[in-house]
C-alpha cells in the first residue's frame, strides 16, 4: 500500500516481482508513506481480498511509545528509551522464555517514528488466526496467567516470564495501594486498575470473590499497616485472607507499571491482525521523516554497548546546523544527531535540515524566513 502526498486515496493491491519494480515504481510515483502486507497471498494482486487466497501472515508485536500512560512523545528521547527497552523486555522475558519463539525466526525494526515492531517469521505459526493470536496478547497482559500460584517462586531470583513478573510486581503494587490511602494514587489510577480487574476476570470467567473499587480501597486499607505489608514483600502471602489474595494477585497482574514496565504495550489490534500493512523498512515516516530501519535483536537490548540509536541511526537528512525554527507547541524535548534541545512555544531555535523536517512534519514548529 502506498500513501501519497496531498488527499488523495491510498493506493492498494500493487503486488511486485522484483525489487526492480518496486524501484522503478516509486522513482515514477514518490510517495508519503509505503507499507506492505504482512500476509502471505496466493495471488496478491486481486483486487478483491476474498480473491487473493490467504496463505498466512506474520505475526506482529507492534510497540508505540506514546501508548505507554504517562508518557508522551513531547519528551522524543525519552520516549523512544522506554519503548526500546520494553521492546527488549517483551522478547527476553516472554516471547523467548515462555513462548520458545527463536531468534532465527525474529525481523526487528524501528517503526521510523514512535516505537519498534517485532516481526515474528515462523512458517509453523503463520496459519495462526486471530483467536490464537488475541490469547498470545492476553498472557502478556496476564489474563489467564495464574499469578497467585507463581507466588510460590517468589523468592526464585533466576525465575523469567510471568514468574519474575509477579516478583517484581508485588512490591510496585504494594507501593500502588498504599498510594491510594496516602492519596498518591489517583482516581484515575484506581479507575484504571479495577478496570484490568474486571477484564482479567472476564477473561478467565470467574464471577466470584471481590473486584470492586471497594474492595480495593479496603485491600489498601489492609496494608497501609507497615506490618502486615513488609510481611507481604517479604513473600508471606498469608497474610492476606483468601479473597484478598486473590484481588492482590488480580492487581500484580494489571498494574500498568508491572504490565508495561515488564512487557510493553503491544498493539492488540496489529497482533491479532492476520491482513495486517506495516511500514516498509528503508522507506522514510511520513510523519517524521526518519528512517524504518531494521536492527539485529542484540543492538534492541538498550542496557548493552552498541545498543541501536535512532535519534542517530534512523536520521537520513543533513546535520549542519543551519537553519531556524519557531515553535509552536509547548514543552517539547527533541534532538537529532546527539543533540538534546528542549524548547516551547515562541521559541526560536537553530536546528539541522533533519531537524527542520522532523519538526515540520510533526507540526511542532514553522521555518523562520
Amino acid at each position: 500500500m502506498f500513501i501519497p502526498f496531498g488527499e488523495g486515496a491510498p493506493l492498494r493491491h500493487q503486488s511486485f516481482s522484483r525489487m526492480e519494480d518496486v524501484r522503478s515504481f516509486l522513482m515514477q510515483r514518490p510517495t508519503h508513506s509505503c507499507f506492505y502486507s504482512t500476509a502471505y497471498w496466493k495471488r496478491p494482486f486481486e483486487a478483491k481480498m476474498a480473491d487473493k487466497e490467504w496463505l498466512g501472515a506474520d505475526l506482529i508485536f507492534d510497540l508505540d511509545g506514546d501508548h505507554l500512560p504517562g508518557v508522551s512523545d513531547r519528551d522524543f528521547p525519552g520516549m523512544l528509551s522506554l519503548i526500546q527497552e520494553q521492546a527488549w523486555t517483551l522478547w527476553s522475558e516472554f516471547l523467548e522464555p515462555e513462548f520458545g519463539f527463536r531468534e532465527e525466526h525474529l525481523h526487528v525494526t524501528f517503526s521510523g517514528h514512535r516505537g519498534f515492531h517485532l516481526h515474528y517469521r515462523d512458517p509453523t505459526l503463520v496459519h495462526l488466526d486471530s483467536d490464537a493470536r488475541r490469547e498470545l496478547v492476553a498472557h502478556i497482559r496476564g489474563e489467564g496467567v495464574d499469578v497467585a500460584g507463581r507466588f510460590g517462586m517468589y523468592h526464585d531470583t533466576e525465575s523469567r516470564g510471568w514468574s519474575r513478573r509477579v516478583r517484581e510486581g508485588v512490591a510496585t503494587t504494594v507501593a500502588t495501594l498504599q498510594g491510594i490511602t496516602t492519596g498518591e494514587t489517583t482516581k484515575d489510577d484506581i479507575t484504571r486498575l479495577h478496570d484490568g480487574v474486571q477484564r482479567r476476570r472476564a477473561h478467565e470467567g470467574r464471577t466470584s470473590g471481590p473486584h470492586s473499587v471497594a474492595a480495593i480501597r479496603k485491600l489498601a486499607e489492609t496494608l497501609s499497616d507497615p506490618r502486615r505489608a513488609e510481611r507481604l514483600l517479604e513473600g508471606n502471602f498469608n497474610v492476606l485472607k483468601d479473597g484478598p489474595k486473590i484481588l492482590f494477585a488480580d492487581l500484580v497482574a494489571t498494574d500498568a507499571s508491572i504490565v508495561l514496565g515488564a512487557a510493553g504495550e503491544t498493539d492488540e489490534v496489529v497482533t491479532i491482525d492476520t491482513r495486517r500493512q506495516i511500514r516498509w523498512p528503508t522507506s522514510l515516516h511520513g510523519k517524521c521523516g526518519m528512517r524504518v530501519s531494521t536492527l539485529p535483536l542484540s543492538r534492541l537490548n538498550p542496557a548493552l554497548p552498541g545498543a541501536y540509536d535512532a535519534l542517530t541511526e534512523a536520521v537520513v537528512f543533513g546535520k549542519n546546523v543551519d537553519r531556524r525554527m519557531e515553535m509552536t507547541v509547548d514543552d517539547t524535548v527533541f534532538g537529532l544527531h546527539g543533540r538534546n534541545i528542549e524548547a516551547s512555544t515562541g521559541d526560536v531555535v537553530e536546528v539541522s535540515e533533519a531537524e527542520e523536517v522532523f519538526l515540520s512534519l510533526k507540526g511542532w514548529a514553522r521555518k523562520v524566513v
